[in-house]
């Protein structure tokens, strides 16, 4: 009786650990860590650099534009990442989503809502730094319809009334598992 007691303990365990760590995320971007946007030319009156530039100093437009997803539903979300505009920048698709900011730093992130009315198809992007008039752009295709609101959790919250069932069922197990275990206590002067 008490291994089958340890192993549930154990099981338990395991689970409460898988289920309450953070996911580890890879840099996608992937490559060295920006620089500090001097270069490395010091006898060109800057101080000496590590040449790798990236801080938006001497930025020379968007470039390395990429999306997630490629293929979007009407009304969802996708994010859209470029190298090249330090000091942020601005993302726009006419009639398919609103302008939107790009982040600052050596690789700068928006998150777009794709209009729900947005025409299906193949539709091109636009990406323009602050402090630089080139425009890059990206291609991405827009699928009919609403997709599916699934996962691993963090589309759609519990409502209250879910959160009030759930803890008022692990309140009565903990309360079952108290009453169970002051059942189960031998009397003082029991042996075994």
């Amino acid at each position: 009786m008490r291994v089958l007691r340890a192993l549930t303990v154990a099981a338990a365990t395991c689970v409460a650990l898988g289920l309450s760590t953070t996911l580890a995320v890879a840099d996608a971007a992937g490559g060295p860590p920006p620089g500090n946007g001097r270069g490395g030319d010091a006898a060109g009156g800057l101080p000496p650099g590590n040449g790798r530039g990236g801080n938006g100093y001497g930025g020379n437009g968007p470039s390395n534009v990429t999306v997630n997803p490629y293929s979007v539903h009407q009304g969802a979300t996708m994010q859209v990442s470029a190298a090249g505009c330090g000091r942020g920048g601005t993302v726009w698709s006419h009639g398919n989503f609103p302008q939107t900011n790009l982040s600052a730093g050596s690789i700068g992130f928006a998150t777009v809502r794709i209009f729900n009315h947005a025409s299906p198809g193949n539709h091109t992007l636009s990406v323009k730094c602050h402090d630089n008039s080139l425009v890059a752009t990206h291609r991405f295709t827009i699928l009919r319809g609403n997709g599916a609101q699934g996962g691993i959790g963090g589309s759609i919250g519990p409502s209250t009334a879910e959160t009030a069932i759930g803890a008022g069922l692990v309140g009565t197990a903990a309360l079952g598992a108290g009453i169970h275990v002051m059942r189960r206590r031998r009397p003082a002067g029991a042996t075994g």
